[in-house]
């Protein structure tokens, strides 16, 4: 079996429970808690995540006995375990045997122990050591019957993504020999005449700490990807030896949504299942639309396979500035908005609200108040109301629409100072785009941008500031074959060692789009341009560029006002049986739902003629059905037109054809599979 077939997860219905940690409680708590865990439904945990001190209390010395008890009981309670490698940080005892294996930051101080993630991901003390306890806990655990998925480490990066100690040294100086061979090969890669910084020696290559001023973007651009490979290094040494040990068992570790620092892209293709940990801040109104951005990733990163909601809040989280708490009702629907796009579960960071600790006011599925907190009782009923959605396990999310993630771009346009604007922000630019699909009503899959792109009418591509051939290819030959693609400003402008492409941007993609940049035309501060689309005028308020359009290309927007005015800001190409669109500005809300709504009609899609942020519609199938549910995350009341004759799930009843759906309501309708995923508006009596 290869990381190409990924193991399924044993169980039989979607996964509903979460953290556990019982090294934090009295024995007799244990069987209070399995009890309380089958009165709400709990039928997979996730422990011990931060335990290794408890089981391994010095070197080579194992208390095991307290974790066989634990197991023994949640098996007994018909509970599966996620078992965790315990490796998420390292004890004590091993950070003062060997200190040398503690991070350091960017000004050369290395950091103490006292949180979590105090390692360098490159020490080889530290890997040798998760290795050993990695292997100690699948020789003891991994023929259990009550092991059902195996739980490495926990939220790479989360704490220590980046680190430049001397070994971290060492080991991006052999990750740079590997990728360029030679010096010539690096010096000519890094442009190093620009500056003086030519090396003679590997030996004085050292990570991008403090400098006196700006640092060789190419240089930047390099260290974040070897500290995700250093990361993903790390995390493979454990997948082996649990592949080793337990060759049945899937593998996953945790991810954090749309994460900056680690290319999830290729940590997914060393794992069974995507597992992820969602945060959606309870005090912003709005906090499901970058949600399901990140939720489409998550079922994009294996292919559309369902992925796992592993960690959210029942309530209140414990670490931003005010930490606001879920309202009644707001659990239930950010549940049911994972599974809706392809989550095959919901799971909770943690079962117990903790006594002591950093986290002690983390909300918890069992608050400090025990059976009679609010938490308990709303995931409880959340619970069993999971038992009426089992027929949506296994199903896939029918998405029709991709938005390109690319790291490289990601990583090239942050690390850096030397842009023509820090206002340029590749996440804000994909979060954008995104947020004017939903409203139009599309959930949006992520891909590659080398593909695949089969099955997708429409691929949009917000930022590829870093742009190979392969991945101008690749846009080229979908769209040639009758797709539309839509690409955003700033992209295609260097290859990927940072250098401009010959004539600039558009640089490779400039044989499908048909245009030139002639120069970037950032908005200072306080100033905004606009552009005339469609009759109306949209604000650009921070970006715009000087665009010269071919014969071939069609103007479809121009700058009005201002240095651009008249000149070209949106324009469209025709190639092959597709088309190509460039947008040259980065635009405000109304301006980028109104060129999506054009884009989309050019890919023969629909889109809502009245949006309302608040309304979600998401479609997960298999062969025969379509589940559809229809969300409404907002306060007041919305009306939705349906098609006939479907059945509520959630509801136990045949739906009319105009279902009103309450502040934060849900419907999950069943019908029989369409050719076409249902495409449901908002009624025209909605007041």
């Amino acid at each position: 079996m290869t990381d190409a077939t990924p193991r399924r997860i044993r169980l039989d219905a979607l996964a509903f429970g979460g953290d556990y940690n019982p090294d934090q409680w009295p024995e007799e708590v244990w069987h209070e808690d399995v009890r309380l865990m089958r009165e709400a439904g709990v039928n997979l945990v996730s422990l011990p995540v931060f335990s290794w001190p408890q089981l391994e209390t010095s070197p080579g010395i194992y208390e095991w006995e307290w974790l066989d008890r634990v197991i023994e009981v949640l098996w007994a309670g018909g509970i599966r375990i996620d078992l965790a490698t315990a490796t998420a940080t390292p004890p004590s005892w091993l950070v003062r045997a060997h200190p040398e294996m503690l991070p350091w930051d960017a000004d050369g101080r290395r950091l103490e122990f006292g949180s979590r993630q105090a390692y360098c991901p490159s020490s080889p003390v530290w890997r040798e050591h998760v290795a050993r306890m990695a292997r100690a806990m699948a020789e003891r655990y991994g023929q259990h019957p009550a092991v059902v998925l195996w739980h490495v480490s926990n939220e790479y990066g989360d704490h220590v993504a980046r680190c430049w100690c001397p070994e971290s040294a060492a080991h991006f100086r052999r990750w740079l020999e590997a990728r360029y061979g030679d010096l010539d090969g690096l010096n000519e890669a890094w442009g190093v005449n620009v500056w003086g910084q030519r090396y003679t020696a590997w030996t004085q290559i050292e990570p991008p700490r403090r400098a006196t001023g700006p640092i060789n973007p190419t240089q930047l651009l390099d260290f974040e990807r070897f500290s995700s490979d250093a990361l993903l290094e790390l995390f493979r040494i454990e997948v082996d030896v649990l592949r080793e040990v337990t060759p049945e068992l899937p593998v996953t570790t945790n991810f954090m949504s749309l994460f900056r620092d680690l290319d999830y892209w290729r940590f997914a293709e060393h794992e069974d299942l995507v597992t992820d940990d969602a945060y959606p801040d309870p005090a912003d109104p709005l906090a499901h639309v970058p949600a399901a951005l990140n939720y489409g990733l998550m079922r994009s990163l294996k292919g559309g396979q369902p992925w796992l909601l592993l960690e959210q809040a029942a309530s209140a989280v414990s670490w931003r500035d005010v930490n606001v708490p879920k309202a009644p009702g707001r659990m239930r629907i950010d549940s049911l908005q994972a599974i809706a796009h392809g989550s095959d579960g919901a799971m909770f960071f943690q079962w117990r609200q903790a006594r002591y600790g950093q986290e002690k006011f983390h909300s918890a599925m069992l608050g400090h108040r025990g059976e009679s907190s609010r938490t308990f009782r709303e995931t409880a009923a959340l619970g069993r109301e999971l038992q009426s959605l089992a027929a949506v396990r296994g199903t896939r999310v029918r998405s029709r629409v991709a938005l390109v993630v690319d790291w490289d771009s990601w990583w090239a346009t942050s690390a850096t100072e030397s842009l023509p604007s820090q206002r340029l922000s590749w996440l804000q630019q994909a979060r954008d785009w995104h947020a004017a699909l939903h409203a139009l009503g599309h959930p949006v899959d992520t891909v590659r941008a080398t593909g695949p792109f089969d099955g997708y009418d429409l691929v949009v591509v917000p930022n590829l500031y870093v742009t190979d051939a392969a991945q101008a290819a690749a846009l080229e030959v979908y769209t040639a074959s009758g797709g539309t693609v839509v690409v955003g400003p700033f992209s295609g402008v260097v290859d990927p060692t940072e250098k401009v492409h010959p004539g600039g941007a558009p640089g490779l993609l400039r044989p499908l789009l048909g245009i030139e940049v002639d120069e970037p035309w950032p908005v200072p501060d306080g100033s905004v341009e606009r552009i005339a689309l469609d009759g109306d005028r949209h604000d650009a308020p921070v970006w715009t560029e000087w665009i010269e359009a071919g014969l071939e290309a069609s103007v479809v927007a121009r700058f009005t006002g201002g240095v651009l005015d008249g000149r070209p800001a949106i324009t469209r190409c025709a190639r092959g049986a597709g088309t190509a669109w460039y947008l040259g500005a980065v635009l405000a809300p109304d301006g980028l739902v109104a060129a999506m709504r054009r884009a989309l009609t050019d890919a023969g899609l629909p889109a809502h003629d009245r949006t309302d942020p608040h309304l979600e519609v998401v479609t997960r199938a298999d062969d025969r059905t379509d589940y559809t549910f229809v969300l409404n995350h907002g306060p007041r009341e919305l009306a939705v037109d349906v098609p006939e004759g479907a059945t509520d799930l959630l509801a136990d009843g045949v739906v009319a054809a105009r279902l009103v759906l309450p502040p934060l309501g849900v419907a999950v309708l069943a019908s029989p599979r369409a050719s076409e995923p249902p495409f449901i508006t908002l009624s025209d009596t909605t007041e």
